[in-house]
Parts: structure tokens; sequence; C-alpha cells
């Protein structure tokens, strides 16, 4: 799944991509993507003659401006957008087309078909289930340390793998950088919150910070079919320290990387740099 940085990486080539143009038409050939409105062809009305004028993110969901209105976009497994020539032959599994005025067409793809859209009013948007809930913005200037002593300090019980995944108390984070996160950190993805020293919760921040800002330099990773909106992959893959290193030394140890679950997550962790608490 496409997590924080593969998403603004994505936002900002179409960013560069469709902002100023307008929606001729839309094609829908799989209306379960559709969530809102629940009449697909109302969908497609409401969008015609609209202009995008900005494309933004928040946590993994992309928002797409139009008009009074919102698209929020979540890829989901393997959603992916590409800007094409209307002469271009439609690949398949694509299942929504936005055709502009100037001949081009940005097409959804999906061969999963998990992805979602919902177009709401301009600032309804916020209101959505799953975005109403997110937590804080991890590459915004008010993820500080403080703050997510705050957020740590609201959770008594769970472990810190599974308090990083879950999107109401950090947004973007997945099970990739989650992994990366903890290992820059030195911290036991078993960890329990109430085992987090102040120290660690300061490592923690700097660690979600670094890597995420890394990763969105480099692209993002594209570990299996992510590509961003040119078509093109991301190159963070090649510098992940543990995730898909299992049974390969340590990068700073030379420890074997294990592999085991945790949160029902595949999870990889060096025993030596990320030693169990007691």
């Amino acid at each position: 799944m496409p997590e924080l940085p593969e998403v603004e990486t994505v936002r900002r080539g179409l960013e560069a991509l469709i902002v100023g143009k307008t929606i001729e038409r839309v094609t829908v050939t799989l209306g379960r993507i559709i969530r809102k409105p629940d009449d697909v062809e109302q969908f497609k009305l409401l969008l015609q003659d609209l202009t995008i004028d900005e494309v933004k993110r928040r946590g993994k969901y992309l928002l797409i401006g139009a008009g009074p209105y919102t698209l929020v976009s979540h890829l989901r497994m393997e959603g992916r957008y590409g800007l094409y020539s209307a002469e271009e032959a439609v690949e398949k599994h694509t299942h929504v087309i936005f055709h502009f005025t100037d001949g081009t067409e940005l097409r959804y793809k999906d061969v999963r078909q998990f992805g979602t859209m919902d177009l709401l009013p301009r600032d309804d948007f916020t209101e959505l289930p799953g975005v109403a809930t997110l937590g804080p913005e991890p590459l915004h200037a008010e993820f500080t340390v403080d703050a997510l002593r705050r957020q740590v300090a609201k959770r008594r019980s769970g472990k810190i793998k599974a308090l990083l995944l879950d999107q109401t108390f950090v947004a973007g984070l997945g099970n990739i950088y989650v992994d990366e996160v903890l290992f820059v950190s030195g911290i036991h993805p078993e960890t329990t919150v109430t085992q987090l020293t102040d120290l660690q919760v300061t490592r923690l921040q700097q660690a979600i910070v670094d890597v995420l800002d890394q990763s969105v330099r480099l692209g993002g990773s594209s570990i299996k079919s992510y590509v961003n909106g040119y078509g093109q992959g991301g190159m963070m893959q090649h510098q992940l320290r543990v995730y898909g290193h299992e049974n390969e030394p340590c990068p700073q140890c030379g420890t074997e990387i294990v592999k085991t679950r945790v949160a029902g997550r595949g999870t990889h962790f060096c025993p030596h740099c990320q030693p169990e608490q007691g």
C-alpha cells in the first residue's frame, strides 16, 4: 500500500500535471470505486466543466480541488494515476478517466480494485470517516517532540509497532516506514507504550521526520507496483535498512535481521540494535 512518501510524490506530480486543466467529462467503468455521491452519474455530472485548482494530501489521502468540491482519493493497495493523451490506448484495469478539454486524460488504474473516491463539498472532506480521525501530519512543523509526547500520553497500552500503524496516532505511516523508523530510533517493535522513555520519544520523533523526508526526496519506495504521476518508480527501496532484509546482516552492527509478526504484520528488526525492554 502506498504510504505517506508515495502519496506525497503522487500529489506533487499531479499538482504539476493537472492543476489548471478543465474536466470535459468523466468515464467510470467500476462504480464501486465511487463512494460519494451514491449515484455515479451524479458524480460525473458534478465534475463536468470544473477546473482543477489544487492537489493536496492528508495522511494517505489525495485531495483534488475542483470548483466547490474536493475529490478525496485513497489509492489503497495498488491504485495509480497517470496523465495520457486521449489517443493512447486505455490499459486494462483503468476504472475512472477524467477527460480534459485540452485532449489529455487523467486515468485511474487499480488492479486490486480497493481504491476509493469521495466527491464532497470543498470544506466537508474533513468530516469523511477515516479523514476526520487522522492524527498529526508528521512532516508539518507542528509535529514536534512535545506533540508526539502528548500523543503517547493519551495511550495507556499497546505495542509501539501497532501504535505507529494506527492512523489516528500519526497520519501516513505504514508497515515499511514503521519498521524503518523503529530501527533508526533503536526501539524494539514489541516495546509497549508505557515502556517508552523520554529519550526514546525524542529519537522516535526525529526518526519519523528523517525517514519520511528522505523517502519523499527519493520519490518513495517502489516495492511492488507503485509509480508516480509520471509513471516513474521511486528510489527509497534501495535505502531501506531492515524492511525486506530478513536474514541479511544489519547495516549498523552485522547482526542478522529478524522477521517476525507484530500487530498482525510482517516486522523486520535488528535484535542487537533494537533490544527488547524488560
